[in-house]
């Protein structure tokens, strides 16, 4: 199985990326995870409505350029739909049963995600109404896999 978690902007502070290697190392013996960062659109602190759009188009064209088209993608989306641990497991364990090998996550940048990026998505997940950094989300969306395979493995690490 391949997982690729794209996300727009670099990652830049050191705690986060440690958490994200270890649960990358842990998932090595489940999938195959790649991580693709895309340039985050510079932009002013204070946007007009059409320069927000603007920003989100760009984001999500580099975005779109990462993604094949065989792959099934999740868009994190705070209007998305929520799910217990236990439940995107089961449909984690699903989408490989009916040969989706390839699962992409898209996580945007701090404006959210472009039209396009979520009608491209197969499905809209949400972690909650809370509106998270979103290199935090990186870092709680790879433990939230990680999880998956753990329940899907019968693992105590859920409890």
């Amino acid at each position: 199985m391949n997982i690729k978690i794209i996300g727009v902007g670099k990652l830049k502070e050191k705690y986060l990326k440690q958490g994200i290697a270890e649960y990358a190392k842990r998932l090595d013996s489940f999938c195959k995870l790649q991580i693709v960062e895309v340039t985050d659109e510079k932009a002013p602190e204070k946007l007009s409505d059409a320069e927000m759009i603007e920003v989100k188009r760009k984001e999500g064209e580099r975005i779109l350029a990462k993604i094949k088209a065989k792959e099934y993608v999740y868009a994190l989306a705070i209007q998305g739909k929520q799910r217990a641990s236990e439940q995107f497991a089961a449909e984690f364990d699903q989408l490989t049963t009916y040969g989706h090998s390839d699962i992409t996550f898209v996580i945007g940048g701090s404006l959210g995600l472009s039209p396009e990026v979520l009608q491209r998505s197969d499905d809209q997940l949400s972690f909650g109404k809370l509106t998270l950094p979103h290199q935090l989300m990186r870092l709680v969306l790879i433990e939230q896999i990680y999880r998956a395979f753990m329940i899907n493995e019968g693992s105590p690490y859920h409890k």
